[in-house]
């Protein structure tokens, strides 16, 4: 009998595309999330899976495509990566790395204050993937303990980028104005609800982490909501006898109320205290854009057919279709239609496509870029990381159209991704191939 009903139990597994959907690992009221297995790899990932009725009755579209946006904005050692997005008519499917060490907040209430060395190296890299993710203009707006994550290797990750906000949605002038977050985590101008800088409001956010972190507890606390505001628009909170010197005097600093004077991560960069043992982040080359992945980069998100399969059973023909073939959430409208979360030239000529790919090659070497390429598609990539990562960009170079006598092709270049001091490289590039 047992055996007949796990024969089954497995008959019933589900595959989307390459992978096999296994437990369910969370759930919210809009939202699954299912352990899955890529049957390729044999790499574990975690897929967000959504009810598409759902996101639209609630009018969450343009959330659910800021996250994706977002994600696909970030790359760095310290954010749990976005592998890829794929759909049906009924659901959306966000693949996920998975991160398996758990939360930082089950640790802390576990044990309690962590020692120093290890509150200040988490710290340190929180901060390094909040200053990346705020170098792209994008801000997460919920930092606290429960979207902190660690992997087997005891490094922190950053999740849940639901509420963060695109630095292109600030309106004129340049303040962010939806009110999101944790109450005990956020800043006092968030709750003054007049309009707040994101940066400054995620380095609070960040203050109270490293508080917790260091003391076990939360800096500001209390049953009643209205008190608990009073508490945090004055800063009301004392530093224990046993956090060190060095935290007495930056704490403080980060839980400035008045945000024009609290300390920025620039100058933070540069305390005492954080530096001490400080380790810049290694950016994993194994996760960079492939040539592979250049169509997808570019939001051909038709070539992209997924499927779902029943273990032991025929696949039912049409049972996923492309997300895009759906008018109300089309990935070519998540990443082409809203020009500003992508940083992209585009120019014709009627010159060959050799020529056109040769003429790019001799530009950009000088700039002391990387380049490979493959059936016109280019990938140009800056050698030498800065504290934000590489400068990587994708060309290629397609028939646009043609008549008797003419052909023009239409050559498209995407900032990948960049290190924001780099920024100069990619205007220069684009200068020389005007």
């Amino acid at each position: 009998m047992y055996k007949a009903r796990r024969q089954a139990s497995l008959k019933v597994r589900r595959r989307v595309g390459k992978y096999e959907l296994g437990r369910t690992i969370g759930e919210g009221t809009f939202a699954k999330v299912r352990f899955a297995k890529d049957t390729e790899s044999g790499d574990p990932v975690a897929i967000k899976i959504l009810d598409k009725a759902k996101v639209q009755k609630h009018g969450l579209v343009e959330q659910i495509r800021r996250e994706i946006c977002t994600m696909k904005l970030i790359q760095h050692p310290n954010v749990v990566r976005l592998h890829e997005v794929m759909g049906s008519k009924a659901r959306i499917f966000i693949v996920l790395e998975y991160v398996t060490g758990g939360e930082l907040h089950d640790i802390i209430a576990a044990r309690g204050s962590l020692k120093e060395d290890e509150a200040r190296r988490y710290f340190q890299q929180l901060i390094n993937a909040v200053d990346y993710c705020h170098s792209r203009g994008v801000y997460h707006r919920d930092l606290k303990l429960e979207n902190l994550l660690l992997d087997t290797a005891g490094n922190l990750k950053v999740s849940d980028f639901g509420l963060s906000a695109i630095s292109e949605q600030a309106k004129a002038d340049g303040l962010l104005h939806t009110t999101c977050g944790t109450p005990n985590y956020v800043a006092p101008e968030v709750i003054e609800d007049k309009g707040y800088n994101g940066a400054l409001a995620d380095l609070w956010s960040c203050g109270v982490i490293l508080f917790v972190m260091l003391a076990g507890y939360l800096p500001f606390e209390d049953d009643n909501v209205s008190a608990l505001y009073k508490k945090i628009s004055g800063a009301q909170f004392t530093c224990p006898s046993w956090f060190s010197d060095g935290a007495k005097r930056l704490i403080p600093r980060i839980l400035d109320p008045n945000p024009s004077t609290r300390i920025t991560i620039p100058q933070l960069l540069k305390d005492p205290w954080f530096k001490k043992g400080y380790k810049p982040p290694v950016f994993d080359e194994k996760y960079q854009t492939s040539l592979a992945d250049v169509d997808a980069a570019f939001g051909d998100s038709e070539e992209k057919q997924v499927k779902e399969e029943i273990e032991g059973q025929p696949a039912s023909m049409n049972a996923f279709e492309l997300i895009s073939l759906n008018k109300g959430l089309k990935l070519d409208n998540f990443f082409e239609a809203d020009k500003k979360y992508r940083r992209e030239t585009r120019f014709t000529s009627q010159c060959p496509p050799e020529e056109i790919i040769s003429r790019i090659e001799e530009a950009a070497k000088p700039l002391g870029f990387d380049i490979q390429k493959k059936n016109y598609k280019m990938r140009m990539k800056n050698l030498e990381a800065g504290r934000k990562g590489n400068l990587n960009v994708a060309t290629e170079v397609r028939k646009k159209h043609s008549s008797l006598r003419n052909v023009f092709y239409n050559v498209m270049q995407l900032l990948i991704k960049a290190d924001i001091s780099r920024s100069s490289k990619w205007l220069h590039l684009c200068l020389l191939l005007s």
